[in-house]
Parts: C-alpha cells; structure tokens; sequence
C-alpha cells in the first residue's frame, strides 16, 4: 500500500526562500521543489525530473519564457513553466504543481486533490 501525504503542511518561512533559487522540501513522502520570483510568487512542483528521473528540480534555473515564470532542468536543461507543470520543450512530460500560499510569513503548501 503507498503512503501519499494528503492536506497542506507548512514547509517553511517565507524569508528563507531566496528569489529565483530552488528549495528541495519533504512534505510527507512527496519530494517538491519550491522557488520564490523576484516578484514575490512561491510556486511548488515535483521535485522529480521526468526525464532522468533524479531529483534535482530544485537545483534547476529559475528563469521566464513570455509571461511564463519557469524553471529548467539541471540535467538535461528542459524548460518547464511554473504554473502549469508543462514541459515547454517536449508536450508529452510534465510535473505535478502543488497550491501554495503565504500565510502569517509561512509558506503553505497543499498536497491534497483540487
């Protein structure tokens, strides 16, 4: 039987993520990524690449695409928008995206079903 964490979980504060670098958390046995823009956004995805299968998303490079706030891959440098999760280079892999909030100066993620 698979243990999945369900619900949302404080990881940290707000203040400790620095804009534009990635942060490797566990939340329960969900490895996420979490990054800070430069304009204050949080946003939380798989920490897992899907195309090496690591997990070093977090150490990836912050960066945009149009409006699109994304990261890409420090292993093989696949381009993934933030919001979405999408693969920016390739349509048929993605990550998963988790909600997140700031709330009181924590950040809240929530693993739970939308």
């Amino acid at each position: 039987m698979s243990m999945t964490a369900v619900g949302s979980a404080v990881v940290c504060s707000y203040d400790v993520l620095l804009p534009e670098r990635g942060v490797a958390a566990l939340v329960g046995d969900v490895q996420i990524a979490l990054f800070r823009t430069h304009g204050g956004s949080v946003f939380a995805i798989g920490n897992q690449d899907p195309f090496s299968g690591a997990n070093v998303m977090s150490r990836g490079i912050v960066g945009s695409r149009g409006d699109a706030p994304t990261v890409a891959s420090p292993m093989f440098k696949q381009v993934f928008d933030l919001r979405t999760g999408a693969c920016l280079d390739d349509p048929s892999a993605s990550l998963p995206v988790y909600s997140v909030e700031v709330v009181d100066g924590a950040v809240v993620v929530n693993l739970g079903d939308d």
